[in-house]
């Protein structure tokens, strides 16, 4: 009875190899379901992480500008020709031979001073001729006019003609004519005359002397052209310099009276020469499109030497200035030149702007930008219009 028991309970209870291989499926399960939570876990949160990397990223970050007010002032320089402010070269008026000069290259002359002599015994001889024939002319008109008049008391009493005394009278106005000929031909050589002496214009330096005592002059020479043929001096008056300069036509209009100017040389460094705006040309050159601009400068120590090369710096008032950007915010497009803002939602918008004045590293922006616009600086060349961008900072506009 015993035994039978026994045999029932053993065959009821499971044996530990049958138990084995009832927990291994689920020890099994457990095991991979442990591994995969250990393996993709951690990936998913990598993905999840690079997704949200590559989205930070896509979207770009910039740095904007905010647009300030132009300088109402600013300063061109141009290159400038120092002249003289009287230029003349001085030709013989008169043939002969030089005599003697009194004045060489370098001297200063006052107007009047004589700068050499010239020896015309002919034209003296002339002088002394006409001279002569004029006092034969008024020793002819006397007599005719004291003729004519007694003609004319006997006409009173028709103890003449009235035929001869018209001709008495005819004849009297002959001789007057030939007395004022006379008189013209000794004038017309007196001052022809008075030429044989060389006088300074005006009150200057003289530059070029290319005479010597002996040489034969010519009356007139040719005129106009520097140290040719026939120039006797040279005389540079330097006591004001003119200085010519060509004024762009974008900076024309800014040029006035009052422009304030002032010259350096490269012989001077750190030296300023006051200057001013004398005149210009009021109208444009049509070949080179810029304005002649005359700036006339002191020059009472003579420091500055005619024909010299100067640097000429005018100061260019806008009473209306415009916007001013860096040059760094700028995009050349086929369209014109453009800028691109970023908006209050963060999206870039593309603005075709004008250039006004040109400052160096910045510009002015005339028309397309409002003041309370944030521009980016430095944009990159694809940029476009939508984009949405991350502002980093508020640059410098300067």
């Amino acid at each position: 009875m015993n035994q039978q028991d026994d045999q029932q309970e053993s065959r009821a209870m499971p044996s530990p190899r049958k138990r084995r291989s009832v927990f291994a499926p689920v020890l099994i399960a457990g095991v991979v379901a442990a591994l995969l939570a250990a393996g993709i876990l951690p990936r998913l949160h990598a993905q999840t992480a690079l997704t949200a990397q590559t989205a930070s990223l896509s979207m770009q970050t910039v740095s904007v500008v905010a647009p300030r007010t132009a300088p109402s002032m600013q300063e061109l320089l141009l290159p400038g020709a120092v002249t003289a402010f009287a230029d003349a070269a001085i030709y013989a008026r008169t043939s002969g031979y030089i005599e003697h000069w009194y004045a060489d290259i370098g001297a200063h002359v006052k107007k009047g001073d004589v700068l050499a002599t010239i020896q015309t015994p002919e034209l003296d001889a002339q002088l002394l001729q006409a001279r002569a024939d004029e006092a034969t002319a008024q020793a002819n008109f006397d007599y005719a006019r004291v003729t004519a008049q007694r003609w004319q008391d006997m006409l009173k009493t028709q103890s003449v003609s009235q035929q001869d005394a018209d001709t008495k009278s005819g004849d009297m106005q002959a001789k007057r004519a030939m007395l004022q000929s006379a008189q013209a031909n000794v004038r017309r050589l007196a001052e022809l005359v008075s030429y044989e002496k060389i006088t300074a214009p005006f009150d200057g330096v003289v530059t070029a002397r290319n005479v010597d005592v002996g040489a034969l002059v010519t009356a007139g020479g040719a005129p106009g052209l520097a140290a040719s043929g026939g120039e006797l001096f040279h005389v540079a008056q330097r006591d004001t310099l003119r200085v010519f300069v060509d004024v762009p036509q974008n900076d024309a209009p800014f040029i006035s009276a009052n422009t304030q100017a002032y010259l350096t040389v490269q012989q001077y460094p750190g030296r300023r020469f006051a200057a001013n705006v004398a005149r210009n040309a009021g109208a444009m050159d049509p070949t080179s499109r810029t304005l002649r601009v005359e700036v006339d400068v002191s020059n009472g120590d003579g420091a500055l030497l005619p024909g010299a090369y100067a640097q000429v710096h005018l100061a260019l008032e806008n009473s209306r200035p415009a916007l001013d950007l860096p040059v760094s915010a700028l995009l050349f497009r086929p369209d014109g030149v453009t800028v691109a803002t970023v908006d209050s939602a963060g999206r870039t918008q593309l603005k075709t702007v004008t250039i006004g004045r040109d400052f160096g590293t910045h510009v002015e922006v005339t028309t397309g930008l409002n003041a309370s616009d944030r521009v980016i600086d430095n944009p990159g060349d694809a940029i476009t219009s939508g984009e949405t961008v991350r502002v980093s900072k508020m640059a410098s506009a300067s």
